[in-house]
């Protein structure tokens, strides 16, 4: 690299000292002066500037030679911006890192008392893999290649890794919060540390992104995810490491959008979404930059993550598929199962929110599109392997689709990762989920998971907000009870009851709890058609 550069310098000083030879040649063999040898003297002029023409094409063919050899794009040293200054890397696992050079540079990279070596493929990108780290640091990461060039990496720390990802409620920032001016004052934890990826669209998966690293301080915390940060928070109390959360996140997003083309492709309920968009960028060639379009925001902002090592990842997202909740039973897995299969890290935890109530059925939408939501949210839960869920049934405002109160949110999603990732047993992280049922006459037994050593209500009154109904499918307002660990359910207006449900509207209240405090999902018990059962193409907003 420096040879190149002093070749430059010389051809620039050797082209600009022929200009200056030439110059009173020009001067001399000028129109003006020819005498009575005219033509002779004509005739020289040309051929000495025909000669002084083809040094300078001679020079300025090196000159520019010299400034490929130079060009950044060609021959220097890069990172990924997710390799930055302040990062955080995954403990106890390899850790994957990578950038680009020009092809044949040799890399080497050194951290904590290992070097790694590679050479990068034909295109210039290299990957290396270092041994797993204890926790720990700070320290620097220096990376160089063949030609000399160098990056050293300041306040490296090593830790525990989360992404955290969805819609409008993990973009939500610390700084719109609940008690947002007292928790951004208290915000000073050296130690936990927040990358945010740049929004951005591509109709291909990209290899880098634009965003950056912060230490958690007052001064820098206000504009990130308040659920990340929260999350964050309570998993550096309890494990004494570094923390590192990946904060990738677009409001008015579905899930199609995060998932890859070709996931989307590989499920027949999943290809309308395609149909559709594909219309549409056919018809208008501006869609194609659309944050809602299938694949976009993976391609530029999941992609480019990829494959930073990680612990796992929290999602808050769902809001924009609610006019789809059945197909979202598929789409939702099939994202899961996507991130996973790109990242190579095998199941890595999946921990996810699922919505508070809210009045989507002002816009026209039948008040159980939202249940329909929780429930393949639920059902995400149950079949998907280590996934978690955290209910937020008592923390929502039916007249916000942001609710405030982000603090619980972040704690739940915590001890979720803390009880089924890093073994703390004694924690309870989930409320009661509905496990089976049981017709006893004109009644109805409910039997749940995650009891607690016990059923209870958030205001000491009996349960609330269930409904059952006969074999019409007609609900009606029922009468609840707690008897142990189960519920019984009736009401006078169902002689012989066949289902139950319970919070099942977009605008409920319910008040059941564990011992613990932490809700009940909703859920039914009857499998009858929903109302978004056959709907499987997006409802398209103007732009």
């Amino acid at each position: 690299m420096i040879i190149a550069k002093a070749i430059c310098l010389f051809v620039e000083l050797e082209y600009w000292w022929i200009r200056l030879l030439a110059l009173p040649i020009n001067l001399f063999y000028n129109d003006g002066r020819q005498d009575a040898r005219g033509s002779n003297t004509l005739l020289m002029r040309i051929k000495m500037m025909r000669y002084f023409t083809k040094l300078e094409c001679t020079v300025g063919f090196f000159a520019l030679l010299a400034a490929l050899i130079t060009s950044p794009a060609v021959a220097e040293l890069k990172l990924p911006a997710v390799v930055g200054d302040h990062m955080v890397l995954q403990q106890s696992r390899p850790v994957p890192l990578w950038g680009w050079t020009q092809p044949g540079n040799e890399v080497t990279v050194s951290i904590a008392g290992q070097t790694v070596k590679a050479k990068p493929d034909d295109k210039g990108r290299w990957q290396v893999e270092l041994a797993p780290m204890k926790a720990g640091g700070p320290f620097e990461l220096v990376v160089s290649d063949a030609s000399g060039d160098k990056k050293t990496i300041h306040d490296v720390m090593v830790g525990e890794v989360w992404v955290c990802s969805g819609q409008s409620n993990m973009e939500f920032s610390l700084s719109r919060a609940n008690n947002s001016q007292e928790e951004i004052k208290n915000a000073n934890y050296p130690k936990l540390r927040l990358f945010k990826v740049q929004k951005a669209v591509a109709d291909t998966p990209q290899d880098n992104c634009t965003g950056d690293w912060i230490v958690c301080k007052p001064d820098s915390i206000g504009p990130r995810s308040a659920v990340g940060y929260f999350f964050g928070q309570e998993l550096l109390k309890e494990l004494k490491v570094p923390i590192g959360l990946l904060q990738t996140s677009v409001g008015g997003t579905p899930a199609e959008a995060w998932t890859s083309r070709k996931a989307l492709e590989s499920k027949p309920i999943l290809r309308p979404i395609l149909k559709v968009w594909d219309a549409k960028v056919a018809k208008s060639a501006d869609e194609k930059n659309n944050k809602r379009r299938p694949a976009n925001l993976y391609n530029a902002m999941v992609a480019p993550l990829i494959p930073y090592a990680i612990r796992g990842a929290i999602w808050y997202q769902g809001e924009g598929n609610v006019n789809q909740a059945y197909q979202y039973r598929t789409l939702f897995p099939v994202m899961i199962e996507n991130w996973r299969e790109k990242w190579g890290q095998g199941q890595f935890p999946f921990g996810f929110v699922q919505l508070a109530p809210y009045n989507y059925h002002r816009k026209g939408r039948p008040p159980e599109c939202c249940p329909e939501l929780w429930e393949a949210q639920l059902l995400t839960l149950k079949k998907v392997p280590n996934t978690g869920m955290a209910v937020t049934m008592d923390i929502g405002d039916v007249k916000d689709i942001h609710p405030k109160n982000k603090q619980d949110v972040g704690r739940r999603l915590a001890l979720w990762a803390l009880a089924r990732t890093y073994d703390k047993s004694d924690l309870v992280y989930s409320g009661p989920i509905y496990e089976s049922m049981g017709i006893e006459g004109h009644k109805i037994r409910l039997r749940f998971d995650h009891v607690d050593g016990g059923l209870a209500t958030s205001d000491g009154k009996p349960p609330s907000d269930f409904t059952i109904a006969g074999a019409d499918k007609k609900f009606h307002p029922a009468k609840a009870k707690i008897d142990g660990d189960t519920i019984v359910v009736h009401s006078p207006a169902v002689a012989d009851p066949v289902a139950a449900r319970y919070a099942w509207r977009d605008d409920a209240g319910p008040n059941l709890t564990n011992k613990s405090g932490l809700p009940a999902s909703p859920f039914r018990t009857d499998k009858w058609k929903g109302v978004t059962q056959g709907n499987r193409r997006p409802r398209m907003k103007k732009r």
